[in-house]
């Protein structure tokens, strides 16, 4: 430690200790399910402070006289308690605030003035434990708000207003989390990052968000893991997998912790496909967060997480029907190889965080990010195509009769790749009375080794099919072909890439008054370099600067109204998947994409039925520039790693939630977008992601005599997007739509424990909770396609679009408890 920074603690210490004799009240604020509360206000006079995001706080009181301390919050009654305590003595303290809306069951709606002015959704992760679905988790539930797009039921991809997948930010305590680089479709993937049974605090922004956050076009998916305040465990089993998790804390309560442990098999829903698969999947990983208190003032804290996905498939055959009544078609394929894909990423973080004083807490981040992917398959499929018996009452029903075409289709790949990503960054705090102050610089050294080895091979009728570049058809049989035979599709490349990254944003913010209205002020930028360097690659150094800006206003009127209006300069650095071309080559200028963007919105909380509700409205608008124009196939994106585009984007967001049944939350929301592209300035034109309507309902309900028997529906439904057309089409001259999406799932379960049915003797007494329920995966059997499969006839020259069903109707049984 240098002289200059001994001399700087002592100018901040040295006043503190020459202040009048005080005392310390510390502790947690939780609620009536002992989760800690975040933006508790606690006053004592003149002194005050506010509990962070795990509840804690700490405020310094005289001491040797009576000091009455005032928890406060919007969403619960104020708790009032009088201390006289002595000079230098330190007391835990931690209350329980009690809700001030009527609790019937265990969900409960929470208000949270400081993210409804920055327009943040926060979605109570009782609610996302509750909700299970094919793919359990936080993405579950948020394609049921307006303007997220989840397509594939299989996937924890979403897109949001018009961007993709890449687009999209998700944070774990701070943290950047990143997903796998060689998916190619939903049951490849697994697990989500995020382990709702460690989730305390939930929280999704749509657009038009601060500067705290990174550079991306999109949205932000903000996660906090709890630390926890007592033992507990909890088990959740079903057809489809598994998680435990138990937590914990030391007996000085120095030391706590959360472990969880998933472990999921995709088996009953890929089974239940068209294609008779011989398929074994196993998705596992553990997460551990742990947190030391040094002392009051230094946290340290530790994130990690272990996910080994084995992915072994090996298709048999398949049958799919289509057309029309009058002129049923099928298709036949049968199958000789198999995919073998494995994905393993490990990943740990360290957080210090020391709360200097009152008003000013500093941060240090350290994390390291290692995944290594696989991806080999040698897959042969031979079809036929042909009518369809649809005599009622012939034994021959739906057979084959007549071959309109046959082929064949060789695929191969031995796709490798090693990335390791590293990030260290501090952060800081500052509160000078109504204002915040935050900052952050953060340094990223990305090291990617890739190895791509592709190709494909198509017969029909006997004869290989050239690539489109190669005149795609030939004339076999009726004149000889002499050329070379070279695959239809063929990519070979080797890439050594790394990035370093150098990131910083400050940020200011305030909360006032203007007359007699409430008025919330948020102005920040942020500052992002990067160079791309590698072998065979040429160093490019680029750098971009987004600034960005909030405001809010509730007026002082009898109905309580938020307005609020955001945006700014957003940049999307290209990260090493937008750098790769369709060929494989990496080309290290490509520009960050850029988007001007722009939120208006506005909350209104009601009474309805003498229950609380909420209207949230909000319109944007996007106009971006130097896009890099991609192609979608199931949830792969390919870029052309060009800036050659230009797009706008513009919608409509509206949900409506509240108690329709007393004591349960529900939502409706509906979603109106349009979003083209301009490639080369050949026109506007649909961009991938352009699903014109969206309407999500997530509703709950019990039965009023058997209040212990819930039910849960959530449903969705999403016009059909741009896609299901050969890659190699020009998407200029053939236009095509996939189907519209539409889907429900319907839970029902009976609760034998809980917090408001607690047993006290026999063996149900060892629960807390515990529940019993069944699930129906898309209960109206709805047939869903995300992509085509392109069959040719080399005779008449036509190629069929056979889409590639979702999954069917699935039942699911599910045991949930905790202790």
């Amino acid at each position: 430690m240098n002289r200059f920074t001994i001399f700087l603690l002592a100018l901040i210490f040295i006043p503190i200790l020459c202040l009048a004799q005080t005392a310390t009240v510390k502790g947690i604020v939780l609620d009536g399910s002992n989760l800690p509360i975040e933006d508790v206000n606690i006053y004592a006079g003149t002194k005050g402070t506010t509990t962070n995001i795990n509840g804690f706080y700490l405020l310094k009181i005289p001491s040797n006289e009576n000091i009455t301390l005032e928890f406060t919050h919007l969403s619960y009654e104020r708790v009032s308690v009088t201390f006289n305590l002595k000079n230098g003595e330190t007391i835990e303290f931690n209350p329980i605030l009690k809700s001030d809306i009527e609790q019937i069951a265990t969900v409960i709606i929470k208000g949270n003035d400081r993210k409804r002015v920055e327009g943040i959704t926060t979605i109570d992760p009782e609610l996302i434990r509750t909700i299970k679905g094919a793919q359990p988790g936080v993405e579950n539930l948020l394609k049921t708000l307006p303007g997220v797009n989840i397509s594939n039921e299989l996937s924890t991809q979403y897109s949001v207003r018009g961007g993709n997948f890449d687009e999209n930010l998700v944070y774990v305590n701070e943290i950047e989390v990143y997903r796998p680089f060689l998916v190619r479709s939903g049951q490849q993937e697994g697990l989500s990052f995020v382990n709702t049974d460690m989730t305390q605090n939930v929280e999704f922004s749509a657009g038009g968000f601060q500067a705290k956050y990174g550079d991306k076009l999109s949205s932000v998916l903000d996660i906090t893991y709890r630390n926890p305040i007592k033992f507990g465990a909890s088990a959740d089993i079903s057809l489809l997998g598994g998680s435990i998790s138990a937590e914990g804390v030391s007996k000085d309560s120095k030391l706590s912790g959360i472990i969880g442990l998933r472990y999921r098999d995709n088996s009953l829903l890929v089974n239940a496909k068209e294609t008779e698969t011989n398929y074994n999947p196993k998705f596992a990983d553990a997460q551990a967060y742990l947190t030391y208190k040094f002392t009051d003032k230094f946290h340290l804290s530790f994130l990690g997480n272990a996910s080994i996905n084995k992915y072994d498939f090996e298709p048999k055959t398949r049958q799919t029907n289509f057309g029309t009544l009058e002129n049923p078609t099928a298709l036949l394929v049968y199958y000789q190889g198999q995919e073998k894909d494995q994905y393993q990423t490990y990943f740990g973080a360290f957080k210090g965080t020391y709360f200097a004083s009152d008003n000013l807490t500093l941060k240090l981040i350290g994390s390291t990010y290692h995944t290594t992917e696989e991806e080999y398959y040698d897959i042969l499929a031979q079809y036929r195509l042909g009518e369809v018996n649809s005599n009622i009452g012939d034994e021959n029903l739906g057979e084959v009769e007549f071959s309109e075409g046959i082929g064949g289709q060789l695929s191969h790949a031995r796709n490798d790749l090693d990335a390791l990503i590293t990030n260290i960054e501090h952060k800081g705090n500052f509160n000078i009375d109504d204002n915040v102050i935050e900052w952050s610089i953060k340094y990223t050294h990305e090291d990617i080794m890739d190895r791509i080895v592709e190709w494909e091979v198509i017969d029909s009728a006997g004869f290989s099919i050239n690539p489109p570049d190669l005149g795609g058809y030939n004339q076999q049989p009726y004149e000889p072909y002499e050329g070379p035979l070279v695959p239809f599709q063929n990519i070979r490349a080797t890439n050594k890439t790394k990035v370093d990254r150098i990131q910083a944003f400050g940020q200011w913010s305030k909360r006032s008054t203007l007359g007699k209205h409430e008025v919330f002020y948020n102005a920040g930028v942020r500052l992002h370099n990067w160079t791309v360097k590698g072998d065979s690659i040429k160093s490019t150094t680029q750098t971009v600067i987004s600034p960005r800006a909030q405001f809010a206003i509730k007026p002082d009127w009898e109905k309580d109204m938020l307005f609020r209006i955001s945006g700014g300069l957003y940049y999307q650095p290209p990260f090493y998947r937008e750098l790769r071309n369709s060929e494989g080559a990496v080309i290290p200028d490509v520009k960050a994409q850029k988007s001007v963007h722009i939120v208006i919105g506005n909350e209104y909380a009601f009474e309805m039925w003498a229950r609380p509700f909420k209207l949230i409205s909000e319109a944007y608008y996007k106009n971006m520039s130097d896009i890099n124009p991609y192609t979608v196939e199931n949830v792969r994106i390919r870029y052309a790693a060009e800036n050659n585009a230009t797009a706008y984007a513009y919608g409509l967001d509206l949900r409506l939630n509240g108690e329709f049944v007393p004591g349960t939350e529900s939502w409706f929301s509906f979603g109106y977008l349009k979003t083209e592209e301009n490639i080369d300035n050949r026109g506007n034109i649909a961009r991938p992601t352009d699903q014109r309507l969206k309407f999500g309902v997530l509703f709950q309900d019990y039965v009023p005599n058997i209040p212990s028997l819930k039910m849960y529906l959530n449903l969705v439904y999403n016009t059909g997007v741009p896609g299901g057309s050969p890659s190699y089409a020009d998407k200029y001259d053939y236009q095509n739509r996939l189907p519209d999406y539409k889907r429900v799932d319907l839970g029902i379960s009976y609760v034998f424990v809980d917090a408001k049915n607690p047993i006290s003797t026999g063996w149900k007494s060892k629960f807390k909770e515990l529940s019993l329920g069944i699930e129906i995966y898309n209960m109206f059997d709805v047939q869903n396609s995300i992509t085509n499969t392109w069959v040719r006839d080399v005779y008449s020259k036509r190629q069929y679009a056979i889409p590639n069903y979702l999954t069917p109707r699935v039942f699911n049984v599910r045991l949930s408890m905790r202790f």
